[in-house]
């Protein structure tokens, strides 16, 4: 095995001699050593050897697509980079560019295909977008060739399985490519494995016909180049047999034997002529061969007067031949016929392929590079990044599937793709196998699955993120149905509340809050009232004349009565109590502010949590007393004997010196007697600030300690931060 892979190699090196410059060549026997490193005369199941798998495709790069080094070093290096223990030593080895190329044909590899002939123009724009670089595409069709040459040593099922996905995906990205001869030489060996009896039979009778028909080809050029030598033409002539498929697929479309197959092969004259002359050239080219064979006047085709909205130009004519024998022949120039080869070629869109112009200017710049050597393919890919199906993603369901998706969308975008009532009922899902939120933007290749429950109903910033038109318009449309089930229980709280007030409650009481709230309809209002973010003592003091109410009667209107009861008042209900020792439920020191035993306060009546108690400084307070006056009450400390721990913020700042944040501290813990919660210092430019958490009995306790910080050599500010 040694031996093979050394003579394999040896041949390769000889090839590159001719195509990849001299100094790279070190650095294609550094990627073959490491790939020798790492699998040495190791074989797959089939019994072929990895190491020469891999110089073969590197071959096919060389050779047959005619790309640059890092593509054949990636070639060479493909099957090294599935390996875990040796991913990481590739790019700093072989450079960015090589490792980009082989995350690529991981990500295509990891790709599944098992609806491909369902879906395949959709696996197709996902290969080419995950893909992300051209050359990625261009190195797995040659890996994909390589195998296909190879398919006879696997199992029949793995025959057919490798042959249909080549069939869909390999052949036709060949072809789009403008690498017609892999093209065809891949739909061949398609053919061989899934109908190895049509394979065998037009094989056969091509391989009876060739000597036939190169004694025709000789018989049918001899008096044209006559002709054309006397005429003073510089001209190279070509003849092409059509590829196996190609012969096949037309004997069942026209449904003819191999003998009727008119255009079993065609001839191409191209012509080396100045651009002034080409057209007048090409139609005296014409002219010779029709006055020795007398042509198909339905089938010629004149794309030199009109040429394809491709930019092909040529002359097409069918003549008859020897022997009674029709033959197509193509007349053009030499640019013309490189034009033709660059990948937007007549074959494309005259076999019925189409494609953006976006597609068709990025196949033509493949084909440029693929066609000129002096073209620096690194500068092209950074010059031309990927962007061909950049406004689409595809993405698989859990069986497999594909769907296609805009750019752009969301785990829920997908739930909607699959159902309504799945995006409707959509928690969240899994990615790959990973938990993750509506919210999650998918890529191209993500496996997805979605999680649903009864009780999720669709929420209206959904719409805020999802971006697929069938996702924002159920979401609309279940947002009204839900609108309106919302409005019919808004609209029965309100008249129970009406109704316990005593409050007359008709169109003008409808239209007074209504212009209040701005709303157009009734049923926004009711609404606003069912989702609570309308509060219903705010519309009873819209509706009533609201007299001054003391701080008793406020609370009675939310708190039960019970819990009202164990509330402390003074001065006529002037003034809710509030115990320093706050352990009470029905009230709260609000996190806000985080008020201490001395502050100015007041009590602030919530729906849910009871009552907040907020420093009258507290930076909410304007905005409650303004919006909610009739939810705020009077409150007083009452001093008790018992000593209680209220949370305080302290912002400290100063000149950073050696030692500081350990006098900070002692003077905290030793000197006060302070608990501290938490102290965090932060230094720049030679000065620190800090934040110190503490708890303190009281703001007398408080300003005390701060005094003491203030006094300590190189601080210069310390305040409250609540």
């Amino acid at each position: 095995m040694k031996e093979a892979i050394e003579k394999a190699f040896a041949g390769f090196i000889e090839i590159c001699k001719t195509s990849i410059p001299e100094k790279e060549h070190a650095k294609i026997q550094d990627a073959h050593s490491m790939v020798c490193e790492v699998f040495g005369d190791q074989c797959w199941d089939s019994g072929e050897s990895i190491v020469i798998h891999s110089i073969e495709v590197a071959k096919v790069v060389v050779q047959e697509i005619g790309l640059g080094v890092d593509s054949t070093i990636a070639a060479l290096l493909h099957n090294v980079y599935y390996q875990e223990s040796t991913t990481q030593l590739v790019e700093p080895r072989f450079g960015r560019s090589v490792t980009t190329i082989l995350e690529g044909m991981a990500k295509i590899n990891a790709m599944g295909t098992d609806t491909v002939e369902l879906h395949s123009e959709n696996y197709r724009k996902l290969m080419l977008a995950m893909a992300g670089d051209v050359r990625v595409i261009l190195v797995k069709i040659a890996d994909r060739l390589q195998v296909m040459r190879h398919l006879d040593v696997h199992p029949e099922s793995v025959r057919i399985k490798i042959s249909v996905e080549t069939s869909f995906l390999y052949a036709p990205l060949a072809h789009r490519l403008g690498l017609y001869y892999i093209n065809s030489e891949l739909l061949d060996l398609c053919l061989k494995y899934q109908n190895p009896e049509a394979y065998n039979a037009v094989s056969l009778r091509l391989q009876e016909t060739d000597r036939e028909r190169a004694n025709f080809v000789a018989e049918f050029v001899k008096p044209i180049e006559e002709k054309l030598n006397a005429r003073g033409f510089s001209f190279d002539m070509k003849a092409r047999t059509k590829s196996i498929n190609s012969i096949w697929r037309k004997m069942q479309v026209q449904k003819v034997e191999f003998d009727e197959v008119m255009d079993l092969f065609a001839i191409r004259v191209i012509l080396n002529a100045e651009l002034a002359n080409e057209k007048s050239d090409c139609w005296q080219v014409y002219s010779i061969v029709t006055e020795e064979y007398q042509s198909n006047p339905k089938r010629m085709r004149d794309w030199i007067t009109i040429p394809k909205s491709n930019g092909y130009e040529s002359l097409h004519a069918t003549v008859l031949g020897p022997h009674g024998k029709w033959v197509e022949i193509q007349i053009r120039t030499r640019r013309m016929d490189e034009i033709a080869e660059k990948g937007l070629a007549a074959h494309w869109k005259y076999k019925g392929g189409s494609g953006t112009s976006e597609m068709e200017t990025w196949l033509a710049n493949v084909r440029e590079i693929l066609e000129n050597p002096d073209l620096n393919m690194v500068d092209f890919i950074d010059d031309f990044k990927m962007n061909v199906y950049a406004d689409e993603i595809f993405v698989f369901t859990p069986k497999g599937d594909l769907r296609k998706l805009s750019a752009g969308a969301t785990l829920l975008d997908f739930a909607y793709e699959v159902h309504s009532k799945v995006g409707d009922r959509c928690i969240g899902g899994k990615v790959n196998g990973k938990n993750v939120t509506l919210r999650h933007k998918l890529h191209n290749g993500d496996q997805i699955s979605v999680d649903t429950a009864n009780h999720q109903r669709p929420k209206m910033d959904w719409l805020d993120f999802v971006v697929t038109t069938k996702a924002k318009n159920r979401i609309k449309a279940s947002l009204n149905e839900e609108v309106k089930r919302e409005a019919e229980n808004g609209k029965e709280i309100l008249l129970r509340k009406v109704k316990n007030w005593k409050i007359e409650y008709n169109d003008d009481s409808i239209r007074k809050l209504l212009k209040h709230y701005k709303f157009k309809l009734a049923q926004d209002l009711y609404y606003n009232v069912s989702i609570g973010k309308i509060d219903t003592l705010e519309i009873k003091d819209i509706l009533v004349d609201k007299k001054e109410e003391s701080a008793k009667q406020l609370i009675t209107e939310i708190l039960p009565k019970d819990k009202v009861q164990e509330l402390e008042f003074s001065g006529g209900d002037d003034y809710l109590i509030i115990d320093n020792n706050i352990k009470n439920v029905i009230y709260k020191l609000a996190p806000c502010c985080n008020p201490i035993f001395g502050d100015d306060i007041f009590g602030f009546v919530t729906i849910s949590e009871g009552i907040k108690i907020h420093r009258e400084s507290c930076p909410n307070a304007r905005q409650m007393i303004e919006r909610y006056p009739y939810r705020v009450i009077k409150a007083k400390w009452q001093d008790t004997k018992k000593k209680t721990s209220f949370q305080a913020t302290i912002r400290i700042a100063g000149t950073d010196e050696i030692g500081i944040v350990a006098q900070i501290s002692h003077v905290i813990s030793k000197d006060i007697g302070v608990q501290m919660r938490s102290i965090n210092i932060e230094n720049s430019n030679g000065d620190f600030n800090g934040t110190l958490r503490v708890f303190v009995n009281g703001l007398e306790h408080l300003d005390f300690l701060m005094n003491k910080l203030r006094s300590i050599n190189g601080v210069f500010s310390v305040s409250r931060a609540d």
